[in-house]
């Protein structure tokens, strides 16, 4: 039955009470500290290693994945762990190549790093990109994942819980970056607990649903139930899957391939987690040996992510084939002027909630809360410092005071959660939000990434170069996505990537005063030196990764 009881809602208190207590006991006791906008943005030098990785996490790990990447576990498998497995990969890169150069070059946020390596222009045009793709992209369907899961949990109308969620993370998002980064760790700790309850559950009902009892037995079900959901690699052809319009389609068209390997994941994954002021802000006001730390905590915790997001989804699809779920799992979508049911993979998580015994309910719906908040506060801080910092700040008031900025910055907030809330019901027809996410990031993200790798690892990189590939980004997304549909997105990633990339190098070789450019990064090499633990860490996760890759090929 769709609705809590007054157990789970006592525990959905409890959390709601330590996390708000909490945060504010962190809001009082630096406030007295809080001498610049930096430190109400950035919590300079007050956040720690396991703070840090926590913070990262918990800003990552949202409805997108408790929903959208359940949903994709539903409809293609295991195979959408990439995401998360490859992002783990993504971190270490992130923390041994790009943080030095970012805490040496004293970056605070990305269009800084824009205008001190290229100019002024070229950071003022990707701000712009970043302000709308965070606003009407990435804070609007997380609020929109989020009110879908609430409301198929709770009963209470999608209204009533976009509301919800928008006023509780303006809450937590107000008191700044230290208030998010220390209540992150509590967020973390609860989606940790509540999601592996939520899969445990889910695969001791699998195991229960064929005669049988306990999670590892669930688990062994779900791969003989249902082995086609169990590879990594796609080939052309080899699954189909809810299109979200009553069809099917291929899910190679999400996953072609090698490509996640080797091509356009690395361009997404990349630009989400080296070159997005949403997730390095956790790590710049950081000592580099203490940021290395909490990014190395951050790549594993992302390996025990998809048993908490989408194992949870392929035990709903086992459980539907099965019998189960034949109409929880339908949704409205309007096809042609026409309403019609549909299966929306979207819904499995909340469906399985559902399903929990009194308390664990409440520890579930508490756990997605903590997602759905968590990644909401820390997307709204990142709107508001890069509006405060790099458009405010720069074009209308280059003499405000601290004060001014910081109040500045809590009206964007608010501005920000707002317009998501008008725009979040509208994401209603979509099959898998997560992949819209991903599609429609991946517009700028090829411009992204061409031009923050090579500001950091070519000198002769030019302003112009820069400038051009800013501007061509959109347009040759858009055209390879209208003309070229039959090219999976993420391969249109890499293509853009690498045209914007030949005409940055033609562009810079033919300026003859690129040879001796003053705006060129100060990194060494000794910068790149790790430590003894940190090395050992990451030969630890690239043998995990390299493990889960060859088992589940």
């Amino acid at each position: 039955m769709n609705e809590l009881k007054t157990l789970d809602y006592l525990v959905f208190l409890v959390y709601f009470l330590v996390v708000a207590g909490y945060g504010y006991w962190i809001y009082t006791k630096k406030k007295a500290k809080e001498t610049s906008s930096a430190d109400y943005f950035l919590a300079e030098g007050a956040l720690t290693w396991w703070a840090i990785g926590a913070s990262l996490i918990a800003s990552n790990i949202s409805a997108e994945q408790f929903i959208g990447m359940s949903g994709s576990g539903f409809a293609m498998g295991l195979a959408i762990s990439t995401y998360e497995w490859m992002a783990a990969l993504t971190l270490l890169f992130v923390a041994i190549f790009l943080m030095p150069g970012y805490l040496k070059n004293h970056i605070f946020t990305m269009p800084q790093f824009l205008r001190q390596r290229y100019s002024g222009t070229v950071a003022t045009i990707m701000a712009v990109f970043w302000l709308l793709v965070y606003v009407f992209v990435n804070l609007s369907s997380i609020l929109y994942l989020g009110a879908l899961a609430i409301s198929t949990i709770s009963g209470f109308s999608f209204l009533n819980c976009t509301l919800f969620l928008a006023i509780f993370a303006v809450i937590i998002t107000l008191g700044g970056m230290k208030v998010i980064g220390y209540t992150d760790v509590i967020q973390v700790f609860v989606l940790v607990l509540g999601g592996l309850a939520t899969t445990y559950l889910a695969l001791d009902l699998v195991a229960t649903q064929f005669g049988g009892s306990g999670a590892w037995q669930g688990l062994g079900l779900l791969r003989d139930k249902a082995p086609e959901h169990f590879h990594m690699i796609f080939s052309k052809g080899q699954l189909a899957m809810p299109d979200g319009q009553g069809g099917q389609r291929d899910a190679w068209f999400d996953l072609p391939g090698l490509t996640v390997l080797i091509g356009g994941m690395w361009i997404a994954n990349l630009n989400y987690w080296g070159c997005n002021q949403y997730i390095t802000q956790r790590a710049l006001g950081a000592s580099l040996p203490t940021a290395r730390k909490g990014i190395l905590f951050a790549a594993f915790l992302k390996l025990l992510m998809p048993v908490i997001v989408v194992l949870p989804g392929i035990a709903a699809y086992v459980l539907h084939q099965n019998g189960l779920f034949q109409t929880e799992m339908l949704g409205a979508v309007t096809v042609d002027g026409v309403a019609n049911e549909v299966i929306k993979p979207d819904k499995s998580y909340g469906v399985l909630i559902n399903l929990l015994p009194l308390g664990l309910k409440g520890l579930s719906f508490a756990a997605l809360t903590a997602a759905i908040v968590a990644s909401l506060a820390g997307k709204a801080n990142s709107i508001s410092t890069i509006f405060t910092l790099d458009i405010y700040k720069k074009f209308f008031g280059p003499d405000a005071s601290e004060k001014k900025l910081v109040g500045i910055g809590r009206v964007t907030i608010v501005v920000a959660v707002i317009i998501a809330l008008i725009v979040a019901p509208q994401l209603r027809n979509l099959d898998q939000a997560f992949q819209y996410i991903q599609e429609y990031t991946g517009f700028i993200s090829p411009g992204v990434v061409a031009i923050f790798l090579l500001g950091f690892f070519w000198k002769r990189t030019t302003s112009l170069a820069a400038l051009v590939a800013a501007l061509l980004t959109i347009p040759l997304s858009t055209a390879f996505k209208f003309w070229a549909a039959d090219i999976p997105f993420l391969d249109r990633m890499g293509w853009v990537f690498v045209i914007l990339v030949g005409l940055m190098v033609i562009l810079s070789l033919a300026d003859p005063k690129s040879k001796e450019n003053p705006k060129a990064m100060k990194v060494d090499l000794a910068d790149f030196k790790l430590s003894g633990s940190f090395a050992v860490g990451t030969l630890l996760v690239m043998g995990i990764l390299a493990a889960l890759y060859i088992v589940f090929w």
